[in-house]
């Protein structure tokens, strides 16, 4: 490398280190407890499996996959050294940002290597960046830990798909969305049956490890937990109700159940039914689109992009809960778009900072206001809630303009 791609390299390791200590800081600076998941959640589920407690997922049915509480009790050990000196809640933050910020930096290694070329430096700085504007909900959540698996697994793709499926159903049995960029994968590149193997392989792993550790109907629950759900205030689905809620004829309420604010209206309720059904039929469509586009010859790199963003936007578009964390989902596909096919990736990759930014000013910079139906995060709320569907828009409409090749140059 020469002396100006050291420099720049030097400028990129040196923005992510100070990118990421400040969204460490504000954390505890912003209001509305950013971080208030990691202490308040994840650390007594934590210290309870480790103290010979209920077990999330595997003596109780539990809202995340199972694999999920691995970061948490990994964060649990690395705070143990600290606990002296910070007291538990403290010393258990702190590791929770050392541990995702190790994470990140062993991916944005991967990403950029010893002389990246420009697109990598791009989809390099899209990250930096991203997370800048997202804030602390971008590292102070379960999501972060699969934010770079899935970016890893998506840069070995080509050469190692075996190993890159088994990296993201690992991610999948961590938050669900990275089956999503599973899906898109198995889709678009040829040597689908190794990485179908690689996956079930990951999954029947963990089934056993879970039903040795005495887990039978938890084993699938946290899919079940999921039906008792409301509508989020965050939801896309959402957003005319709280229109209605400013106007007085909602109400905005919390339900202690699953820990969210959920929209209480005249409709919600169903609207709230149908998204999961809506979901899966709109999934089904997006793969069944990219599947025709593979089986005409289309090149990987044009056709996978796309298809991943199509699928992790529809899983956010289609959500009847709305958490802000879900913006961290599209980091990753776009990351992708950007090393494989740039210049086609630069009105999603402007889409989604700007996500990342009308996010972070709804949570948590003006979460109370929200919750009291004011006029001014409602309309950025909404402003962000249309900017997603015009993300999968923009998605799907790449999807179909991806070209065919003759079909003669696929195979199996």
């Amino acid at each position: 490398m020469n002396r100006s791609g050291d420099v720049r390299l030097v400028g990129l390791w040196t923005a992510f280190l100070l990118v990421h200590l400040f969204t460490v800081v504000v954390g505890w600076v912003y209001p509305s407890q950013p971080m208030g998941d990691v202490v308040l959640v994840y650390e007594p589920w934590a210290a309870s499996a480790l103290s010979g407690g209920p077990i999330v997922g595997v003596t109780e049915t539990w809202v995340y996959p199972q694999l999920a509480l691995l970061p948490m009790l990994l964060a649990k050990a690395l705070s143990l050294p600290l606990i002296p000196a910070l007291g538990a809640s403290s010393a258990y933050l702190l590791a929770w940002a050392a541990m995702v910020t190790a994470l990140d930096a062993i991916a944005f290694g991967v990403l950029l290597g010893r002389s990246p070329a420009r697109p990598r430096r791009v989809a390099a700085w899209f990250w930096i960046l991203a997370l800048l504007l997202l804030g602390p909900i971008a590292l102070y959540r379960i999501d972060a830990v699969t934010v770079p698996l899935v970016v890893i697994a998506g840069l070995w793709l080509t050469r190692r798909p075996a190993l890159a499926a088994a990296l993201l159903t690992v991610g999948a049995w961590i938050k669900i969305w990275p089956g999503a960029v599973l899906l898109a994968a198995v889709v678009a590149f040829r040597v689908r049956v190794r990485m179908l193997l690689a996956a079930a392989s990951v999954t029947a792993a963990v089934i056993v490890a879970l039903y040795l550790l005495g887990a039978r109907q938890e084993i699938l629950g946290f899919l079940t937990e999921q039906t008792g759900r409301g509508l989020q205030i965050e939801a896309v689905a959402a957003t005319p109700f709280l229109w209605l809620a400013v106007a007085g004829s909602a109400r905005i309420e919390y339900s202690y159940d699953i820990l969210t604010f959920q929209i209480s209206a005249q409709g919600a309720d169903a609207v709230g039914a149908a998204l999961t059904p809506l979901m899966a039929l709109v999934v089904l469509v997006i793969a069944a689109i990219g599947a025709v586009t593979a089986i005409r010859g289309a090149d990987f790199s044009r056709l996978f992009p796309p298809l991943a963003l199509s699928l992790a936007t529809t899983l956010i578009v289609m959500n009847k809960v709305g958490s802000p964390q879900f913006q961290t989902w599209l980091l990753a596909p776009v990351i992708l778009w950007l090393v494989l096919d740039r210049v086609r990736a630069k009105a999603p990759a402007g889409v989604v900072l700007a996500l990342a930014l009308l996010t972070c000013l709804v949570y948590p910079l003006n979460y109370d206001a929200l919750l009291r139906a004011e006029l001014l995060p409602v309309v950025v709320l909404s402003l962000r809630n249309v900017l997603l569907v015009v993300l999968l828009v923009l998605g799907i409409r790449a999807l179909l303009r991806v070209p065919a090749r003759p079909t003669s140059n696929t195979r199996e």
